[in-house]
């Protein structure tokens, strides 16, 4: 006998209604999670993931209007006054927001901030609180928990921090957990504890998971069923198992042929990834068009340029932070046209270590050469020459944005600043670099604020561009954007490289897109570059302990 689903989810329908935003984010969504079943809900920012989790809780505004049904071990969400909400959330729903250090108070200890959950649900005592504190830390393996219960969030890490937010949401032993984007923003080896900590604890406490996510490899692996969603409407539901091998529709495959898998044998030098074109008509009906753009001309060749032609060279770089040293003694070189990939943990210095090499910070040792000039030594004009030459593009294009200039006077100013007095040539040189970067001329008349995430980056990699560098150091700069658009970009990174001829600095947490993009691979940890090798051969053949256990995480 098939047991009644925990949730059911019928016609699910969200409508905007306030100043800010309007029209339908969610559009006859239905689907059902069974007692202690992992479903995960896939799509792209904006095509009402968070939204269908948020209706569930009915945590959106009030303008929102909801329509269907939202059923809930028989009971009818919809139909719940606020008291009767308010026993539901926490209490047999819990939820695990994307970034925790929005979900946590600053300015209260993290005890304080778990124990809030006890004593809205429950009549135990202080004494009877702290110990259940304790065990949700231990469950959710934060370190010396009788220290950190008195840890301030910005004391912990990323990590912990989540793991703060996961013992919240299970203090109640919830019936369902709805984990949204639980992991994007955390390195590969603390999103594979976290996954693995949300596994455990649904299995040992029986309650079944809505896991959020546009990463179909970790959906693959960390849930029983995939629900694919786009503009609002499922496209496709089927067993996770099943994803890779046996998915039929367009959006699905698209998706898959977009994403990077560490196994893949695709490497920027022999092919493009796959981008997905979405349209959806007046009548609501979805058409994609699926294409693999062809290597340009100029592509380049299969076997990187030799180091011994180094465009640049860092020897025994040390950089402090007070009395803490995040780079030490650090030494790498990097040929002319090549990629090298910078993996590692947070924390280990890779952002560092670029921010170094750009001029950001000043090492307390050690030199840095472009062409065997060297950047730390020389004078004023020469280093504002040698900038024009090392460019870099953040992890976060729109906090590196100003949101009070247009991006034609931020594109225009950075040539300004470097002599370009002539604004009809500065005009020119915008377009220009507009055109390279695949965005519309109109767009420098546009603020920050009115582009997507994928056209924010553009816009970051065309600042970097206008000055037609030798070398760009590249920090994480696809981490926080959608499979589809992730590829969009390292499509236009590898063109403009072929077409340039420029060398890349590629730092990031995720091996498998380090895989296809890079020629070498350095593995950072504690400071130190702890292996180096191929791309390929590092991967297959790992032999530093860090390498080999960056590797375990990202299967």
């Amino acid at each position: 006998m098939v047991s009644a689903p925990l949730l059911s989810v019928r016609d699910l329908t969200v409508d905007y209604a306030s100043v800010r935003r309007q029209g339908r984010a969610v559009d006859g969504v239905s689907f059902d999670i069974a007692p202690g079943e992992a479903v995960a809900l896939v799509g792209e920012s904006g095509c009402g993931k968070s939204t269908t989790a948020l209706a569930l809780l009915r945590l959106l505004p009030d303008s929102t209007r909801i329509g269907g049904s939202i059923v809930f071990d028989g009971q009818n969400i919809n139909g719940l006054d606020e008291k009767a909400l308010r026993q539901l959330r926490g209490r047999r729903i819990g939820m695990v927001f994307q970034e925790p250090m929005t979900s946590l108070n600053p300015v209260q200890r993290i005890g304080h901030q778990i124990a809030e959950v006890l004593r809205v649900h429950t009549n135990l005592g202080s004494c009877a609180r702290r110990a259940r504190v304790l065990e949700l830390l231990h469950q959710v393996a934060i370190p010396d928990p009788t220290r950190n219960i008195r840890a301030f969030p910005h004391e912990l890490s990323g990590g912990q921090r989540q793991r703060v937010v996961i013992a919240m949401a299970i203090a109640m032993n919830p019936d369902l957990l709805i984990a949204d984007e639980p992991t994007t923003a955390l390195d590969s080896a603390i999103q594979a504890q976290i996954l693995e900590l949300l596994d455990r604890l649904r299995r040992e406490l029986g309650m079944a998971l809505l896991l959020i996510s546009h990463d179909l490899p970790l959906v693959e692996q960390w849930s029983d069923r995939v629900i694919v969603v786009h503009h609002g409407q499922v496209m496709e539901e089927l067993p996770s198992q099943q994803l890779f091998a046996q998915s039929q529709h367009a959006y699905t495959r698209g998706l898959i042929n977009a994403s990077v898998r560490l196994h893949d044998d695709l490497h920027y030098t022999n092919g493009r990834l796959v981008e997905v074109a979405a349209n959806v008509d007046p009548s609501g009906d979805h058409s994609f068009t699926l294409t693999r753009p062809p290597l340009p001309a100029s592509a380049p060749a299969l076997t990187p340029s030799p180091c011994d032609t180094s465009l640049l060279s860092v020897s025994n770089i040390s950089v402090q932070y007070g009395e803490r040293r995040v780079v030490d003694d650090l030494s790498l070189r990097l040929g002319r046209g090549e990629t090298l990939g910078l993996v590692g943990e947070s924390g280990c210095g890779k952002s560092t270590l670029s921010r170094t090499i750009v001029g950001l910070l000043r090492p307390s040792a050690g030199s840095i050469r472009l062409n065997g000039q060297d950047i730390l030594n020389s004078d004023a004009a020469a280093r504002r020459a040698l900038r024009r030459r090392v460019q870099m593009v953040f992890q976060d294009p729109y906090a590196s944005l100003n949101p009070r200039h247009r991006i034609g006077e931020l594109l225009g100013n950075i040539l300004a600043f470097h002599g370009e007095r002539d604004p009809i040539q500065r005009q020119g040189e915008v377009f220009k670099v507009l055109d390279q970067v695949g965005l519309p001329r109109s767009a420098a008349y546009r603020w920050p604020h009115e582009f997507s995430g994928g056209q924010r980056q553009r816009i970051g990699i065309a600042r970097a561009l206008i000055l037609q560098p030798e070398l760009i150091l590249l920090d994480e700069p696809v981490s926080a954007l959608d499979v589809s658009v992730q590829a969009q970009i390292l499509n236009l990174l590898a063109d403009l490289k072929a077409t340039h001829g420029l060398s890349y600095i590629f730092i990031s947490h995720d091996l498998a897109i380090v895989r296809y993009f890079s020629d070498r691979v350095a593995v950072m940890h504690a400071g130190r570059i702890v292996e180096e090798n191929d791309a390929r051969t590092l991967l297959l053949a790992p032999t530093h302990a860090q390498t080999r256990r960056l590797i375990e995480a990202a299967h």
